[in-house]
């Protein structure tokens, strides 16, 4: 057994058995606090509502348990199980070319991946969801949408991977600079048509029509120096009973989006203090520092490709019989996330530090008493778990625990009185 292979064999294990020790202590964690809602909760949530939650969050993990297990499995099949291998020996008869080959191979394999994975979505749709009141959706609308999906994932993906797999091939050793010039240019194109062209394929947007709302917002944003194209009303009540907000784009193209759902739950205060929120990320630079991050960690995965892909033994280790520059972005793409998911508890701990940022910002501009009480009822209505086991949470949750948010939230009401 090669070197690399066992490498690869014990990381996938590690983080496997992580990843479901983890899962256990939360849902142990979880039902252990079922019987009786957080004290800083309880003049806030009945009961009834906090197991719903609770329950929510079970169901969940034990379907991700199972996800997490069989994903595990089917990446062993297409590396050394030889998944991969077969599907470009049979491409590679097509007289496609290099390049066409390549392509169809990439796709072919993310399309049956996600055959494959079908299952637990439907799953969680029209089972989880459903059961909990949450699911809004149809059959007839999942399967729009997920056409939809494929179809703009082809037309997106082909053109970006036909030109990476091109500098592969023609733009010599540092063939991957320029691919991450032209990644640059995708993503920013990407954010760019976002709220205009791909938002509106698969939701219907719509102007804040509420007059009282609507002044609430524009001073707040004239208070914060914020400049949209729009404030819009999104139809995610067709789908899912969850809400949220947020804001999308960059430059004049930027929009700020309500789910209906968020709107019909939450007063006027209540709305302006989560928008104050979202717009605590926008002047903390939150989005444009995680930006340029993951402009930063792109280059470096470039450049790690482009030494591997020269490697023989890269692909022989990987249950892979011949190198190919598709072959090499591939198996890239399908090993990378075996070795940075150790990487997550960094990434949680920045993005909750972020949260803690942007909740300060949103006090200053509408004081703490509003968003605490809408960040209740956002729990409440998405039947988000009050007791979530603070190591699992450290690890995964991008936002603090929702203890831990109110209680920083109350102490600024404290510090002020």
């Amino acid at each position: 057994m090669h070197s690399f292979t066992l490498i690869f064999l014990m990381v996938l294990a590690a983080g496997l058995a992580i990843e479901l020790w983890l899962l256990a202590r939360h849902q142990r964690h979880i039902r252990d606090h079922r019987g009786e809602v957080p004290e800083a909760f309880a003049s806030q949530l009945t009961l009834e509502q906090h197991q719903k939650a609770a329950d929510y969050s079970d169901a969940k993990i034990r379907v991700g348990r199972v996800s997490l297990v069989y994903g595990s499995l089917l990446l062993l099949v297409w590396t050394l199980g030889g998944g991969i291998n077969t599907l470009d020996q049979w491409w590679s008869t097509t007289g496609l070319g290099p390049i066409g080959a390549g392509l169809a191979l990439i796709f072919s394999l993310f399309f049956i991946s996600g055959t494959l994975d079908l299952p637990f979505t439907i799953y969680r749709t029209f089972v989880i969801e459903e059961r909990f009141g949450f699911n809004r959706s149809t059959a007839r609308r999942f399967i729009v949408d997920l056409l939809l999906q494929t179809l703009l994932g082809i037309a997106l993906g082909a053109p970006l991977l036909l030109v990476i797999l091109w500098l592969m091939q023609e733009a010599g050793s540092y063939w991957w600079l320029a691919a991450w010039v032209v990644w640059i240019v995708f993503m920013l194109f990407i954010t760019w048509i976002f709220p205009t062209v791909i938002a509106p394929i698969f939701n219907k947007f719509t102007p804040l029509d509420d007059e009282n709302l609507k002044n609430r917002i524009q001073a707040l944003l004239e208070r914060c120096g914020f400049a949209s194209k729009g404030i819009y009303v999104m139809d995610g009540s067709k789908r899912s009973g969850h809400g949220n907000a947020y804001f999308t784009g960059f430059g004049k193209n930027k929009r700020i989006v309500f789910y209906d759902t968020l709107i019909d739950s939450l007063t006027e205060q209540e709305v302006e203090a989560v928008l104050a929120h979202e717009l605590g990320h926008f002047k903390k630079h939150h989005v444009k520092k995680g930006m340029a991050l993951s402009f930063v960690m792109t280059l470096v995965g470039l450049a790690l490709l482009g030494w591997l892909s020269t490697q023989p033994w890269f692909y022989h280790a990987l249950g892979v019989e011949r190198s190919s520059n598709a072959l090499a972005l591939t198996l890239f793409m399908l090993v990378i996330p075996v070795f940075t998911q150790f990487l997550t508890p960094i990434s949680a701990w920045f993005s909750s530090k972020n949260e803690f940022e942007a909740d300060d910002f949103a006090v200053d501009q509408t004081g703490s008493e509003p968003l605490i009480t809408a960040l209740v009822k956002l729990y409440r209505e998405n039947a988000s778990t009050l007791t979530p086991d603070p190591l699992y949470s450290a690890f995964h949750d991008s936002h603090p625990p929702a203890p831990v948010r109110v209680q920083h939230l109350s102490s600024k009401i404290r510090q002020t009185t």
